[in-house]
């Protein structure tokens, strides 16, 4: 799009024959709303190895602290927000996703089409917990194994693989940056959030009057 440009939509339910160019359905709108979600891959360093971080869903099946975007915060800090609220993680997450992965959920309404949710991952790695925000989420630990077949129960086929490959990917990643002639390989303080009490505060804050607003 070239400098004076113009894109306009239009929001309208008719079916009428004249719709301008850039016409966008509302249904199709209110289909798009939430369908791009932040997981926080939490993860820990142990004498058994890595381990991750799974929090029960209100269907009862594991799977990793994940939410929608938040106006007003970046990804990783609304990743970092999923991760305390649901789990109580106090740590460091990644600023950039390391992997995306998609859940297809069912419409609204019986007469809906699919959605699909695009999830973008964000390394975390968990330094100490303390009391989930959120009842019943049973955060619990396991290792990379375990966690995979957590992850798979009671899901597609599919979608279950795709949840084990950001387990997979997450443990590739791990050993790389802790790979070295000296152990463990420092990241750069840009490329990473820190998860505390003082910044979250913040970050709540400013979901909290985004939601005020009505952007959420």
């Amino acid at each position: 799009m070239t400098t004076g440009d113009h894109f306009s939509i239009v929001l309208s339910k008719s079916r009428g024959p004249e719709r301008p160019r850039n016409f966008v359905r509302l249904e199709h709108l209110r289909r798009l709303r939430g369908s791009e979600q932040v997981a926080a891959i939490c993860y820990r360093l142990g004498k058994r190895g890595i381990e991750f971080l799974l929090v029960r869903t209100r269907s009862r099946r594991w799977t990793f602290p994940k939410g929608s975007i938040e106006s007003g915060l970046t990804n990783a800090q609304a990743a970092a927000l999923e991760a305390f609220e649901e789990a109580g993680v106090h740590g460091c997450i990644e600023e950039s996703a390391f992997a995306r992965y998609v859940r297809v959920k069912p419409g609204r309404d019986p007469l809906s089409s699919e959605i699909e949710v695009v999830i973008n991952a964000h390394l975390c790695e968990v330094r100490r917990l303390g009391k989930p925000e959120e009842k019943d989420r049973e955060p619990t630990w396991f290792s990379a194994e375990k966690a995979k077949r957590r992850l798979r129960e009671e899901r597609a086929d599919d979608y279950g693989e795709d949840l084990a490959q950001i387990v997979d990917r997450a443990v590739a990643r791990i050993q790389r940056q802790y790979r070295g002639e000296h152990g463990r390989v420092m990241r750069r303080a840009a490329e990473v959030i820190e998860i505390d009490n003082a910044r979250l505060a913040g970050m709540n804050g400013k979901a909290s009057k985004a939601r005020q607003r009505g952007s959420i």
